[in-house]
């Protein structure tokens, strides 16, 4: 006997055998087809040091970081604020649907699929709390929901809701220059002993060229945590 379940994703059927235990528990796998989750590129192997993009080749880095990471390390701006990123999936195009969905068109369910995964990553990090990226108050009311909010609130995760953002034009559609060249979007907000000599873990959804995460990181320093690392779904 079956239990009859639709993806998350594709909407197919997901038969998944009827036992005592599937009558009270719903398993992590349960909410996506085998199809699907076939699509998914996880993370593996070498990877930088820093941002977790998967190092292939040794003229794409220099020692165990790539040479995106060198050039913000040698920046006096942003050098050593972020101390590691850790994405779960490669950005291929089928995580990009997913995120375009999830972060665009409002697909909030999108969240359970992605919650187990931000959960088994954080098992072995390090951290005293954890900071959703927030959006500001414009692009909120755009998006109707926070997707770094979401994730923490479907992985049931306690979050430290300290960071504001100011609104700015849309990270999708400057250069990498641009971004990088950015004024501070962020502020740390409310009572800063809370964050004080704290390790922070950021929760967002991708990491793209780094320029949001190290400006949230910047933030927090300065306001007096001890350093700043972040989890992501993509790189």
């Amino acid at each position: 006997m079956f239990k009859q379940k639709k993806c998350l994703i594709c909407t197919e059927e997901i038969k998944t055998p009827f036992t005592w235990k599937t009558i009270w528990v719903e398993t992590e796998d349960e909410v996506i087809c085998e199809t699907c989750k076939g699509k998914l590129s996880f993370i593996s192997g070498a990877t930088c040091r820093i941002c977790s993009r998967e190092l292939l080749d040794e003229k794409y880095r220099q020692g165990e970081l790539c040479f995106d990471c060198v050039r913000w390390e040698g920046d006096s701006e942003w050098g050593g604020y972020l101390m590691r990123n850790t994405s779960v999936f490669n950005y291929n195009e089928f995580m990009k649907e997913l995120i375009a969905k999830f972060k665009y068109r409002g697909d909030y369910a999108l969240a359970e699929v992605f919650a187990p995964y931000v959960k088994t990553k954080l098992l072995n990090a390090h951290f005293d709390l954890i900071v959703p990226i927030p959006l500001s108050e414009e692009r909120l009311k755009e998006r109707g929901f926070n997707q770094a909010r979401a994730l923490a609130e479907m992985a049931h995760l306690e979050i430290e809701d300290i960071l504001m953002r100011m609104h700015s034009e849309k990270q999708s559609k400057k250069s990498r220059k641009e971004r990088i060249s950015l004024a501070q979007v962020f502020h740390v907000k409310g009572n800063q002993d809370s964050i004080t000599n704290k390790k922070i873990m950021l929760l967002d959804d991708i990491y793209t060229t780094g320029s949001t995460l190290r400006q949230a990181a910047k933030a927090l320093v300065k306001a007096g945590a001890a350093e700043v690392s972040s989890l992501t779904l993509a790189r």
